[in-house]
């Protein structure tokens, strides 16, 4: 889907790009568009968080070796290279299922590198839609804005609230007097 891979692209804007956007991770459009986006993008966040943690066991296997040095080489052919390569392996079949329904290669590359770290510890609910007053130019279609829940949360201020203070009553005092009433006695 097209948008979806403008929306995940929006994270990591190019310096000269011309549609770089004004917040990252943030895209305005018509609502009924940003619904229909939402699912697909929570799908996809939900399939990068799942190789995340695949790849974290392959990096036990691992070498730091430069590729095609001896040390490399002598990996290779190691039980290490087998043992790392059934672990990655279901990692690698997820980045083929998002790069099928993406179809952009940086796109999902943003989506396993940062997207998929910034909600590992969160199940669900990783995109926000909020309705926009106005309507576009053209159709009059409502707009809304959607974008990743996390980095620009608007966080409410609240005032610290102080307990009533009670008046300690003073033994053998005497009690207060009665307020005064506008009607004279009788």
């Amino acid at each position: 889907m097209n948008m979806a891979a403008s929306f995940i692209r929006t994270l990591r804007p190019g310096e000269d790009d011309p549609n770089k956007p004004k917040v990252e991770g943030r895209i305005i459009t018509t609502v009924a568009k940003a619904k229909e986006l939402r699912p697909f993008i929570e799908r996809l966040v939900t399939i990068a968080r799942k190789a995340l943690s695949h790849e974290h066991e392959a990096a036990a296997f691992a070498t730091t070796a430069v590729r095609n040095s001896a040390e490399w080489k002598s990996w290779r052919e190691s039980d290490k290279y087998g043992k790392w390569n059934q672990a990655i392996a279901p990692a690698v079949n997820y980045r083929r299922k998002a790069f099928s329904l993406l179809r952009d290669k940086l796109a999902v590359q943003i989506l396993f590198d940062e997207v998929a770290k910034r909600f590992e510890s969160r199940d669900g609910g990783y995109t926000r839609i909020v309705r926009i007053t106005g309507h576009r130019l053209g159709d009059a279609g409502p707009r809304a804005l959607i974008e990743f829940v996390g980095v620009h949360d608007r966080v409410k201020q609240r005032r610290a609230r102080t307990a009533p203070t009670a008046v300690p009553a003073v033994e053998g005092a005497a009690p207060a007097a009665a307020p005064a009433t506008d009607q004279p006695a009788s």
